[in-house]
């Protein structure tokens, strides 16, 4: 079978990629770690017995009115808590608190959703009454000192950062942070003394020397923040501490040494272009600017180490909080706009990820890959014109970027406006120039659209020019092959073309079906079957599988199962040219099939 849904790879898997392009580095956390600590307000032993989400709490008040206001704006937050509408929690949530000052567990409720829909400030002002209640309160405190630190109260940080209790994640999270604010004090060396701790740690020793490396680097001790940026690359194969080092180096004249670590990165990590700007900007001689400004940028890149390792696993909304206190100190950290908007994406949040997309500078190297990925967004959010409109944009103002073409073709493909499509990928080919292998997919849309629109010698040329520059690609070799089987053409080339696509996917359910299909047309019917069957199971819910499989029961006799097959393909909402070819089948069965094809 084939499928006309966005296959190539220019996916809308760009967010979770990107967000395990910022990993720093895994196996940070233990699972009992990545578990224990998604509690936001971290409360004392004895207080951490029972349930994080509290019951209704109870109301003390002298009118029943305004107990059953406080009740219902409690119950309100929860139920937008639950839907992640954070910015309507954390509304509901104060009112009840308005009602009720005293309540501690409202106060912890509040303080979640203020932080986690980035209302810092109001944030930090509740912070700061749950901490006296529960000194060891570690989110809350860690609000209260990215406060610290945007006010300049860099002493009041150091202090309460050292009153912590350093287990969970504080284990590491808080030396990073003390090492950073007694930095932005001028004590280098208590900075370094506070990050030793983490070098016992194999799995904290990477974050110790990126860190210790930017803090030496901040100082000017510029040997030893090139032996610990060494260390930390030797260690992780990291986005982040290959930028960092490749930053380092180019600003102290090793310009070739960083050119062949960008290199190195991108050879092991096909695929990516993290270095496409990069590369360019050393090729003209440009220097970076500092990868750290100052201590607070320091601070940020802390949070958003850990937001990004955090990201990763099943706690992202613990992620969300600490890609939130990153922005908090650096408002334009580009890398934690898009990490943050991405994950808010995850947690069905998409109206708020378009501000941070949006919030990228286009100086940033992340820029294009923010923009595509909000007009990916805004089509998924129903902003089909919107998102047209900002791939148009986006390829008028670079008439050498061919990406936003290849997205615009895209888009107008799921909208089955496959004549204009095609016009648009055939304008991303001009600027693409003489092709390579890895614009076989660009080929194969293009193909799509003019098979889909009538227009078969056009779309088998395509087909093969994609398997051309990429000879074994599994979805190529099963759309030409479907395509062979179903207008009867080549049928044994075809069998051996999907064969092979199956081969590479065996649990793709269009290709598998593909398969039983050409099995179907060659008039191996119990061969079809047991195809067919597998693919069913692959994919249950498919309209065209189904009435495959209905075709292929009527040919080897089991004559109820196949309108059993024809009535779920019609419950599937099918294509509607087959609406009545389907019903046809139901009323009347299949017609005999060919001398030469009775094979069953």
């Amino acid at each position: 079978m084939i499928f006309t849904a966005t296959a190539i790879t220019s996916s809308r898997a760009g967010a979770a990629a990107l967000g395990t392009c910022c990993l720093i580095l895994t196996g940070c956390l233990s699972d009992r770690d990545a578990v224990t600590s998604n509690r936001f307000d971290a409360e004392t032993p004895a207080a951490t017995a029972g349930p994080v989400e509290p019951a209704v709490p109870t109301v003390r008040m002298a009118s029943s009115v305004q107990v059953a206001s406080a009740a219902g704006k409690y119950l309100a937050g929860r139920h937008a808590r639950q839907h992640r509408d954070f910015g309507a929690a954390a509304e509901h949530f104060s009112g009840a608190l308005q009602l009720e000052t005293g309540n501690a567990k409202i106060r912890r409720a509040a303080f979640r959703s203020l932080i986690a829909g980035g209302r810092m400030e109001a944030a930090a002002v509740l912070a700061r009454q749950i901490v006296k209640d529960n000194d060891g309160a570690a989110i809350p405190n860690l609000s209260i000192v990215v406060e610290d630190a945007v006010t300049g109260a860099t002493a009041n940080a150091e202090a309460r950062l050292k009153s912590i209790p350093r287990r969970g994640m504080n284990t590491f999270t808080v030396p990073l942070l003390l090492a950073w604010f007694q930095a932005g004090q001028g004590k280098f060396e208590d900075a370094a003394k506070s990050l030793a701790p983490l070098e016992k740690v194999s799995s904290f020793a990477v974050l110790r020397n990126l860190h210790l490396g930017l803090i030496q680097d901040m100082a000017g001790n510029v040997a030893a923040a090139g032996e610990n940026f060494g260390k930390a690359a030797e260690a992780a194969q990291s986005l982040r501490v290959y930028q960092a080092y490749g930053n380092y180096l180019e600003r102290n004249g090793r310009g070739d040494e960083a050119k062949a670590l960008y290199e190195k990165f991108e050879r092991e990590n096909p695929g990516t272009d993290s270095f496409k700007s990069t590369l360019s900007r050393l090729e003209k001689g440009t220097k970076p600017a500092p990868f750290i400004r100052g201590y607070r940028d320091g601070l940020a890149e802390v949070f958003f180490n850990l937001a990004g390792t955090l990201s990763q696993g099943r706690t992202s909304e613990l992620a969300l909080v600490y890609g939130r206190l990153a922005l908090r100190l650096r408002p334009d950290f580009p890398l934690a706009q898009v990490l943050l908007a991405g994950l808010l994406e995850s947690l069905d949040r998409g109206q708020d990820a378009v501000a941070l997309y949006r919030a990228v500078g286009e100086d940033s190297y992340l820029y294009r890959s923010a923009q595509l990925r909000l007009a990916s967004l805004l089509d998924d959010l129903k902003r089909t014109g919107e998102a047209i409109a900002l791939l148009r944009s986006l390829s008028e103002k670079d008439r050498q970027w061919f990406e936003p073409l290849v997205r615009l073709g895209d888009l107008l493909r799921s909208e089955k406006k496959f004549d204009e499509a095609a016009g648009v990928y055939s304008d991303a080919m001009a600027r693409v120039g003489e092709p390579d292998k890895s614009h076989w997919s660009l080929f194969y849309a293009r193909g799509i659209t003019y098979e889909r629109s009538n227009r078969w010698p056009l779309a088998e040329k395509d087909f093969l020019k994609a398997l051309e520059l990429s000879p074994d690609q599994p979805f190529v070799l099963n759309y030409l092959g479907y395509s062979w089987v179903d207008k009867g053409l080549h049928l044994g080339r075809a069998q051996k073309m999907i064969e092979t696509a199956v081969a590479k996917r065996p649990n793709d359910g269009y290709i598998v079906d593909s398969l039983g299909w050409v099995h179907y047309r060659l008039g191996n019917y119990r061969d079809a079957v047991e195809q067919l069957e597998r693919a069913v199971v692959l994919r249950p819910e498919d309209p065209t599988i189904n009435d495959h499989l209905g075709d292929a029961y009527w040919r080897v006799g089991r004559l109820l199962e196949a309108r059993f097959q024809w009535k779920r393909a019609l419950s599937l909402d099918p294509e509607k040219d087959q609406i009545p070819l389907i019903q046809k089948k139901l009323n009347q069965g299949l017609a005999a099939a060919p001398e030469k094809d009775r094979r069953g």
